[in-house]
């Protein structure tokens, strides 16, 4: 699934991630990257995405982009795209609140669509740098989202 196949409607984009745990820190750092080169809505919601519920429930949108550090067994810097089941699935090993719950809230209060941009992490140790592998995959994921929101 590419990320032009998941921007449907109004859509919010949600980074997950300590900025001071290395490749951790990639969700708030995208949302860096393209806050202001969309018309969409973007969320830094660090290590606690459940503060802002509220917000996402709010706006109704159509669809919710999480984007976090994932382990997925792949070589770092490598992402996917992936789908409800597949959060539900993984969850945010690194955050106070579970996916499933999250996931489950805002299903609940909204009829948006959820996905999330997993990349696989390096390293999540103390640290404000993110590694190499996973600063270039930011780089290409924020040209992507850009060509993906303007196409």
């Amino acid at each position: 699934m590419d990320i032009k196949d998941i921007v449907f409607g109004k859509t919010i984009f949600v980074g997950i991630g300590n900025i001071m745990r290395r490749d951790d820190g990639l969700g708030p750092a995208l949302i860096a990257m393209i806050h202001g080169h969309i018309p969409h809505m973007c969320i830094d919601a660090g290590t606690t995405p459940e503060n802002h519920t509220r917000a996402l429930i709010k706006e109704k949108p159509d669809t919710i982009i999480f984007i976090d550090a994932v382990s997925m067994g792949r070589s770092p810097g490598q992402y996917a795209v992936l789908e409800k089941d597949q959060i539900l699935m993984t969850g945010f090993s690194t955050h106070d609140l579970s996916a499933n719950m999250l996931i489950e809230y805002l299903s609940a209060q909204t009829n948006a669509r959820f996905f999330m941009i997993g990349v696989q992490p390096e390293s999540t140790a103390f640290g404000p740098e993110i590694s190499t592998p996973v600063k270039q995959t930011l780089n290409a994921l924020a040209s992507r989202i850009k060509e993906a929101v303007h196409a």
